[in-house]
């Protein structure tokens, strides 16, 4: 497993790559109303990411996606392709966002509300955005990638809620998905050990019902095979010699 550590310089690209990810996120959030397209939820962060930030779209013909960013609403799990379908009252939707500055990648995502959703589903979001924390408080030197997977999973499944296995964090840096694979399920003590300069990105999906999932035709979007809802949250993480250090988390943001 060839797993990158960090320069100084690469770091503080990465830093500058992560706060414009998560300024995109922020930006969104007053437009992810009831009636709004989530293809103009697209149109609005393409326009923001290229003309305010000049900064580029990682996902927008990455290996062929479409869009410049992944919208997955209610028991889509991730990847999702932005549509002409409207929002609706109810429906909860992560935003996945990933931008290109100076060559390095920022990679992050949340999920919101529309309206009032049922209590399932809000009950679901809140329990990823935990998994997320838990596992996030998990990263210093000498930890391995299983303690954080062990930590994940336990707590969504104490709270009755599943993990999705067939996806997971991943490294990240000058390149989009590099190693390592961090799995959001696993056994203590076991899988890499973490050292200083790793960079890479946490984002446990988490099932209201069972953990499976199926690939929709267009190639992209995953969904619950029994249609329950899923959430997921993300962020980019930088191995420090004492922690952790969020990229993509701005100030005033709750982790």
């Amino acid at each position: 497993m060839s797993v990158t550590i960090k320069t100084q310089e690469e770091i503080d690209k990465m830093r500058i790559a992560g706060r414009l990810a998560g300024e995109v996120l922020r930006m969104i959030e007053p437009h992810v109303q009831a009636g709004i397209s989530t293809n103009e939820l697209d149109r609005i962060c393409h326009d923001y990411i290229v003309n305010e930030q000049q900064a580029i779209p990682a996902p927008l013909n990455y290996h062929g996606f479409p869009k410049s960013i992944c919208t997955s609403v209610n028991h889509q799990v991730c990847h999702g392709i932005p549509s002409d379908k409207p929002l609706k009252d109810g429906d909860i939707i992560n935003i996945d966002i990933t931008v290109i500055k100076d060559e390095y990648h920022g990679d992050t995502s949340k999920m919101y509300a529309v309206g009032t959703p049922s209590v399932l589903a809000q009950r679901t979001s809140r329990i990823s955005h935990e998994c997320l924390a838990i596992g996030i408080e998990c990263v210093r030197p000498g930890i391995r990638l299983g303690d954080i997977g062990y930590a994940i999973q336990q707590h969504a499944e104490k709270n009755g809620l599943s993990i999705v296995r067939e996806y997971c964090g991943h490294g990240i840096g000058r390149v989009f998905h590099e190693e390592p694979q961090v799995l959001h399920y696993g056994d203590p003590d076991t899988g890499l050990r973490l050292e200083e300069g790793m960079t890479f990105t946490i984002e446990p999906m988490v099932n209201a019902g069972k953990r499976h999932v199926r690939l929709l035709p267009d190639g992209w979007t995953v969904i619950t095979k029994d249609r329950k809802p899923s959430a997921q949250w993300e962020h980019t993480l930088l191995v420090t010699a004492d922690g952790v250090d969020v990229l993509t988390c701005l100030a005033g943001d709750t982790i």
